[in-house]
């Protein structure tokens, strides 16, 4: 498979929502901004060269450069925030390998998808802590597993005290990008992440504004609700297909296209300051996985005056559009600097990247 490599000079078409999200209006790519101000999120820290959400993935992340480390949220039963993708732990943690916790394997149905495994939820935070994180994608990130068995799953607490140790060691500010999981099921369950994020910023002195903090969410209400009780940076997180969880139990018939028309753009500059889109709502490919024609997303949101912060380039063939593969072979990484010179292009404002570091080098070639 030939790279193609950057793209310099692709147009913009117009809308059109077939289902997933394309284009919403005609324009051209804008100019790059001054690439020194493209931030670099540690998506779940450094999670292409450490397992996903551990302090050693959020500390590599800072120690190669990024901007700011990424922690999804999920509770435990007693209701501390803990960094976890999602709130099923099997494929995450060694929790399948004890048999002091065998009993507690159970199907869910979380946000409409039915889901089999070990919850946090069903865990203390003292029970959690006896566990150990693995690699989640052992298939493709075999190095990885490596470190298997190594690190705690962090609470929420503990990745502010390594951000803050790092800002000073280091001698810069590490920004922090928490994300809420699934925030209406847990609300259902008596289990809101919301006070949680509010009291953790807070008691940390990074509830102002100006603190170096993105709280996301894909979903928009209780980021309407945060917006009355945070100073911080709000993040829309917009899916390239779909709709938001609670716009579903709503009955609200809106989907993610809809909200990156202008019209969506601008509700979302009333309560969020960034959007952060799939790299797909922004560069769509077709079938077959190659890049078709630009979005007008990346010009609208900056015309609503939001950011934008697409998530998430991995340097693996499998993660990467048919454009910049190497080979068949899904582990073997692909041209993941040429990807990034093609957001870049579109003048993002930030990215999410699993290897931060090749996030840093493609913005400083630039």
């Amino acid at each position: 498979m030939k790279i193609r490599g950057r793209l310099i000079a692709l147009s913009v078409v117009s809308a059109a929502a077939l289902g997933v999200i394309t284009s919403v209006g005609p324009a051209a790519a804008e100019p790059a901004p001054d690439t020194a101000q493209i931030e670099v999120f540690g998506h779940r820290g450094a999670s292409g060269y450490r397992p996903e959400h551990t302090l050693a993935s959020y500390e590599l992340a800072a120690r190669m450069g990024a901007d700011y480390i990424e922690p999804d949220l999920v509770p435990t039963k007693d209701g501390v925030l803990v960094a976890r993708h999602e709130p099923e732990i099997g494929g995450t943690t060694d929790v399948d390998e004890r048999p002091e916790f065998a009993s507690r394997k159970t199907t869910k149905v979380v946000d409409g998808t039915e889901m089999t495994g070990w919850f946090t939820e069903d865990f203390t935070l003292a029970e959690l802590k006896t566990l150990r994180a693995e690699e989640r994608i052992p298939e493709i990130r075999q190095h990885n597993t490596v470190y298997d068995g190594l690190y705690e799953v962090p609470t929420f607490q503990e990745v502010l005290d390594l951000r803050a140790r790092l800002s000073e060691e280091l001698g810069r500010d590490i920004g922090v990008a928490p994300e809420t999981k699934h925030p209406s099921h847990f609300r259902r369950l008596g289990l809101a992440l919301e006070p949680g994020v509010v009291e953790a910023l807070n008691a940390n002195g990074l509830n102002e504004r100006g603190a170096k903090v993105v709280v996301q969410s894909f979903e928009v209400g209780n980021l309407k609700e945060l917006r009355g009780e945070l100073q911080v940076r709000l993040a829309q997180l917009i899916s390239n297909s779909g709709a938001p969880q609670d716009f579903i139990e709503s009955g609200d018939p809106r989907t993610y296209a809809d909200l990156v028309t202008p019209e969506g753009l601008e509700e979302i500059s009333t309560y969020a300051d960034v959007i952060g889109p799939d790299t797909k709502v922004i560069l769509p490919v077709d079938d077959s996985n190659h890049l078709t024609e630009p979005t007008a997303v990346v010009a609208d949101a900056h015309a609503a005056g939001l950011q934008v912060v697409p998530y998430t380039v991995r340097a693996e063939n499998t993660f990467l559009p048919e454009d910049f593969q190497s080979s068949q072979d899904p582990a073997q990484w692909g041209d993941a600097l040429g990807f990034f010179h093609a957001l870049f292009d579109q003048g993002i404002d930030g990215v999410f990247s699993d290897m931060p570091d090749l996030a840093i080098t493609a913005r400083d070639q630039r």
